[in-house]
């Protein structure tokens, strides 16, 4: 063999090697992709349940933030009424609140008696949509009563009013609240507000008209006279440029010069007669916020004209909470049927349960008690009270973070022979 025969031979050799190599990664290369393409793409769905977990985490903070006042803003012609828009102090964006719901505050307010510092939880609604880079809440000054000028004036709303300036440094909890729009309806949307609860309602109407929703949207605004009303202009503005937004005025004793169908369409009160006859019979959804009497009013009323008590949302303000009449018997009143004793240990009282009570808060205040209230929805914390034995069951559930052992008298009755630290 000669030695050109033999380079030959090793050439070929090396050569069908080579092509057999790269048939070889050729083939284990096909089988790789065709393999992947046969499995789920797990990255993908990985991204996308990070994704899920991040839309699905609670937006809001823990305990209270700080915030500072960039402006303040009277909103109605006799200045009992203030707007407070707030800013992080640590310049972070805001977390979206649904609209309808409210902030609470933590307010150093000092004590006329002693001069001492106290402690006061307040909350107040939410007025506007959601912006990134401030909230905003509209105060009312509550005086004290006409027929009672002895009573004490609100306290947190004077101190608003009087000492909240532009600048000022305010502990916040992040928006909460049972009470909030359902966004994932269809369903028209009728607003009723009384007097200053008109403000959850602001921060409904402008959310769904500036996000271009189509939903028809009615207000029903019920106050004394056009005195009483808040951005009475933004809400007409609102009605000239939004034609499925539908403005109604109730003014229960208006003033002399004030002409119906000019300065207000109805005279009187938001009642069921002029909602059925405004409205028909279509189906729509209902939110009211206002004060007591409004709402044993309306409440029942549109239930008794066939409303279902899923398209009604409620939020009363004032001195107690309004329980649904069609309320099913559960645990928390069943002591109905049975005596319970009420034991209040640091005041020493020991008194039999008024079964007429919605709450041990209202128990308490009404057996002259002095305990720490706030929100009275169970949202602010500040009514917490140690429950030293018995049991007791919730109306609602609560928004606040409730210890071990604890119990919110705000939301709560006895379910047998208790006794609480207060």
């Amino acid at each position: 063999m000669t030695p050109g025969y033999l380079a030959l031979i090793i050439f070929v050799a090396i050569f069908a090697q080579v092509g057999m190599i790269m048939m070889l990664g050729l083939y284990r290369r096909h089988s790789e992709f065709k393999n992947k393409a046969d499995e789920p793409a797990c990255e993908t769905e990985h991204a996308d349940s990070q994704g899920d977990a991040l839309l699905n985490e609670d937006p809001g903070w823990k305990g209270f933030r700080e915030f500072i006042v960039i402006r303040r803003q009277i909103e109605d012609t006799q200045a009992s009424i203030c707007s407070f828009y707030l800013k992080p102090i640590d310049g972070q964006a805001l977390p979206k609140f649904k609209p309808g719901q409210f902030l609470t505050f933590k307010l150093l307010i000092p004590d006329p008696a002693t001069g001492q510092e106290k402690t006061v939880i307040r909350c107040y609604s939410l007025s506007d949509s959601y912006h990134p880079d401030y909230y905003r809440v509209s105060i009312k000054r509550v005086p004290s009563p006409d027929s009672r000028p002895e009573l004490a004036p609100g306290v947190s709303s004077n101190y608003f009013h009087d000492h909240v300036e532009e600048g000022a440094r305010l502990q916040i909890r992040a928006p909460s609240g049972h009470f909030h729009l359902n966004e994932e309806e269809e369903l028209p949307v009728v607003l009723i507000g009384g007097g200053i609860g008109i403000t959850p309602m602001l921060s409904i109407l402008n959310t769904l008209l500036e996000s271009g929703s189509q939903r028809e949207i009615w207000l029903f605004y019920g106050v004394r006279n056009g005195s009483e009303l808040v951005m009475h202009e933004h809400l007409r503005s609102l009605a000239k440029a939004h034609s499925r937004f539908h403005l109604h005025c109730c003014f229960s004793n208006p003033a002399v010069h004030e002409i119906e169908g000019v300065d207000y369409q109805h005279r009187g009160r938001v009642d069921i007669p002029l909602l059925h006859t405004t409205l028909g019979l279509q189906r729509y959804q209902f939110y009211i916020c206002g004060p007591k009497p409004m709402m044993e009013t309306l409440v029942p009323g549109l239930s008794e004209l066939g409303v279902q008590s899923g398209d009604v949302y409620y939020e009363s303000f004032g001195p107690a909470t309004l329980v649904r009449q069609d309320r099913v018997k559960t645990e928390t009143n069943q002591s109905i049927d049975r005596d319970i004793t009420v034991t209040f240990s640091k005041s020493g009282k020991k008194i039999s349960w008024d079964q007429n009570a919605e709450s041990l808060l209202e128990f308490a205040e009404a057996q002259g008690i002095d305990v720490e209230s706030g929100c009275r929805a169970g949202s602010c914390g500040s009514c917490q009270t140690i429950i030293e034995s018995g049991e007791v069951g919730y109306n609602q559930q609560a928004d606040a973070d409730v210890e071990p052992g604890h119990c919110l008298l705000c939301i709560t009755r006895p379910k047998n022979n208790l006794t609480l630290a207060a």
